[in-house]
């Protein structure tokens, strides 16, 4: 059995998560996945312009991950540009640098670093112990397995229907 996959530090999440070719319907072509993590490595090495040691320190992961990871990314977006593909980031496994909660009950507003959201992510408000807490955006999708955003028909409608 596989040991379970480390989470993977991203420091930004885009409000952009769909892409695809100008004039042609979502529902008419092929998707290309990227993860979180992968886009975070492609905006880490190709748009900052970081060394993949420091790339990978960000992450916190090991280089030749790193390298693994944005070999997979670049393979993907490649693929979509040069085959006419829709590009869709969601999903993977990934915790923000850090993570902003708020009770429900008091109000109150925290930060959560990244190390602890990994190990030991909380359940309850440390002023007045509560455990009607939410994530305030942005939240990283999800922390955990591949969770999906709007992937369904209804949403390519509407992208279709933006242009």
């Amino acid at each position: 059995m596989p040991r379970p996959r480390k989470w993977r530090c991203i420091g930004f999440a885009p409000n952009v998560t769909y892409f695809k070719p100008k004039g042609v319907p979502a529902c008419s072509l092929e998707e290309v996945g990227v993860s979180l993590e992968e886009a975070e490595s492609l905006r880490l090495r190709d748009l900052e312009g970081l060394e993949q040691e420091e790339c990978a320190k960000r992450m916190k992961i090991s280089r030749p991950t790193f390298h693994r990871i944005l070999t997979g990314a670049r393979k993907k977006v490649s693929d979509a540009l040069l085959n006419g593909k829709a590009i869709r980031i969601e999903g993977g496994d990934f915790g923000l640098a850090a993570q902003r909660f708020r009770c429900k009950g008091d109000g109150q507003e925290w930060q959560v670093p990244f190390e602890i959201m990994a190990t030991d992510p909380p359940d309850v408000c440390p002023k007045c112990k509560s455990s009607h807490i939410e994530p305030l955006p942005p939240f990283g999708f999800g922390y955990g397995n591949c969770l999906r955003l709007q992937g369904t028909e209804q949403s390519k409608k509407e992208i279709d229907s933006a242009g």
